[in-house]
């Protein structure tokens, strides 16, 4: 063979490396990447198709008209509750793009969803200008008075149904209005408050005395019958570690311990259990991993230090630390505990319609995980129990029903983090509320359970109705 027709093959060789590469370029785009190009909001041909199409409705779950469009040429979206559901429902404006349910279900309200077929039969019947609309989870009466009930405050509070992972309401603070994104962009985006943040699924906190939930979930598990002794404080490998006001709980076991929230008592449990156990436990919690939630999330952080020190151990199992939690996933935690340690995937679309309101898509409650046993969930819920009755969450109590919940008090570099985690009625759950104020530095017990104890009462009473 001469050196042309060598030189040839190399070259018709190298043209098909070339060629499959691009073949299975072009695959991989085509696998993973399709959804993410489509929902580009740089995708000029997005906007193009978008100009004819009249884009869904969002519904709450009695139907109430959260977001629709003007009937003016340009079929301009209007969202007629302004501020209170900006970080559900978010908003659409070519200008600015995309967020909320605006963004992650953009193909279905446009119809872009749909199979060969329905495109066909739409075009055929004059029907392929309008896409489909979402039912939400979300009772806006709920959400009504969640939102008055966080006026001034900063942080967020997620109410869910412990057995199904419905999204009764969702408030983070501060907010914006959808409605004046384009005029107010500027404003808003550089706001140094950050309304833009979705507190409730992006935010992320230091837990404080909530966590002290897994911690005690752990102690269950692996039948640690914990026993301590309080003085009002410990060291640990020289460092001091307080409670409250230094206050000496005396001989303590896990139930008295969590009900009048016991640091020394949590820091000597989480030694005793120590790192690997923890970790487990609160992976169960879906720490670290993705939770699959129908709006943009951050994954809460469980540090991964197989080496922690004694004093990071201690303070991490009193929920402090390197430690790191999303609302809405102490929102999953919380129901666990009411739902026999089995926890549900959360959800806000509760369906998908078409143009003429027939159910395209009902979605059915998924059950993400097991974090612990229906015996010890119980346990957990009637020490929750002693908490409200007896202990530091008092200012959450509802006459006439029995409340299960969880203080926390998360020392920051400025003002605590104050929560209240808790569901009722706690021997038959039905609703789940999570309250964390941002910086509002007056102890969870104090501030965070009246919040708490107002909305449940309010949802079971709209629940009830």
């Amino acid at each position: 063979m001469n050196i042309i027709s060598k030189r040839i093959i190399k070259v018709l060789l190298l043209f098909c490396i070339m060629y499959l590469g691009l073949i299975l370029h072009l695959s991989y785009i085509e696998a993973f990447k399709v959804d993410e190009i489509i929902n580009n909001p740089y995708n000029k041909r997005l906007w193009i198709k978008e100009d004819n199409i009249l884009r869904g409705k969002i519904l709450d779950r009695n139907k109430v008209i959260l977001a629709d469009n003007y009937e003016n040429v340009d079929k301009t979206r209007k969202y007629p509750f302004g501020n209170m559901y900006s970080h559900i429902i978010g908003y659409s404006f070519k200008e600015y793009g995309k967020s909320g349910l605006e963004k992650s279900f953009n193909k279905v309200l446009l119809g872009f969803d749909k199979s060969p077929i329905e495109k066909v039969r739409d075009t055929i019947i004059g029907r392929n200008n309008k896409g489909n609309n979402l039912i939400l989870t979300i009772d806006h009466e709920i959400q009504s008075y969640m939102e008055k009930r966080m006026k001034g405050k900063k942080g967020a509070v997620v109410a869910m149904n412990p057995k199904t992972g419905e999204i009764y309401g969702l408030v983070s603070k501060p907010d914006f209005n959808p409605n004046e994104i384009v005029e107010n962009w500027k404003a808003i985006a550089n706001n140094e408050n950050s309304p833009l943040l979705n507190r409730a699924t992006q935010g992320l906190y230091t837990p404080g005395s909530v966590f002290k939930l897994v911690t005690g979930t752990s102690a269950l598990n692996y039948d640690l019958e914990p026993k301590y002794f309080c003085e009002g404080q410990t060291t640990i490998d020289g460092f001091i570690l307080k409670d409250y006001k230094n206050i000496a709980h005396k001989e303590v076991d896990m139930r008295k311990a969590l009900t009048y929230s016991c640091n020394v008592a949590f820091a000597q449990m989480g030694l005793d259990l120590g790192y690997d156990k923890i970790k487990k436990t609160a992976e169960k919690y879906m720490f670290n991993k993705d939770i699959h939630f129908d709006i943009a999330t951050k994954n809460s952080v469980f540090p991964i230090d197989r080496q922690m020190s004694k004093v990071d151990l201690g303070s991490l199992s009193i929920g402090q630390g390197k430690l790191l939690v999303t609302p809405i996933n102490m929102a999953m935690v919380t129901s666990a505990i009411g739902n026999d340690g089995d926890i549900m995937r959360p959800y806000l679309v509760k369906e998908i319609t078409d143009s003429k309101n027939r159910i395209i898509e009902l979605t059915q409650p998924k059950r993400l995980a097991n974090a612990t046993n229906g015996y010890n969930a119980k346990e957990l819920t009637n020490m929750m129990m002693d908490v409200v009755q007896f202990g530091t969450g008092k200012k959450a109590k509802i006459s006439g029903v029995k409340v299960a919940g969880k203080t926390g008090t998360a020392q920051t570099n400025s003002k605590s983090h104050d929560w209240f985690v808790g569901f009722a009625p706690a021997d038959n759950p039905k609703v789940t509320v999570v309250v964390v104020l941002e910086n509002e530095g007056k102890g969870g017990g104090v501030s965070a359970a009246p919040i708490a104890r107002d909305i449940l009462k309010n949802a079971l009473n709209v629940l009830n109705e």
